[in-house]
């Protein structure tokens, strides 16, 4: 998978805390990622097997809302994000980018 810029702010953002679900309005106030921008990288996440997506099981009319969908990594893309990210901070020659989020050791994020 090719790892742009929005591509690893999604991913530091679900490592974060790789085990929570996460709907896409989380994800956009995380990354700071326009919805146009966000939705399509999910969705290569998900065809890539990186990703598991699943609706959030409550009755619309009754929440007042619409059913959220919810993604988290796989197992598989648990462990192919760590290392995609950590051969692009290998590729940075001067030190890690600025780019919101935060690791998946709880350090400051780049």
């Amino acid at each position: 998978m090719r790892i742009t810029i929005p591509v690893a702010k999604v991913l530091a953002a679900l490592l974060a805390e790789p085990d929570e679900q996460r709907y896409g309005l989380d994800l956009m106030r995380l990354t700071g990622l326009a919805s146009g921008t966000l939705y399509p990288v999910l969705h290569r996440l998900k065809e890539a097997g990186w990703l598991a997506a699943d609706w959030e099981p409550i009755d619309p009319v009754q929440a007042g809302r619409p059913a959220r969908r919810y993604y988290r990594l796989t197992a598989e893309g648990v462990a192919q994000a760590r290392q995609a990210l950590a051969d692009l901070r290998a590729a940075i020659p001067d030190g890690r980018p600025s780019w919101g989020g935060t690791e998946p050791t709880g350090a400051p994020a780049w």
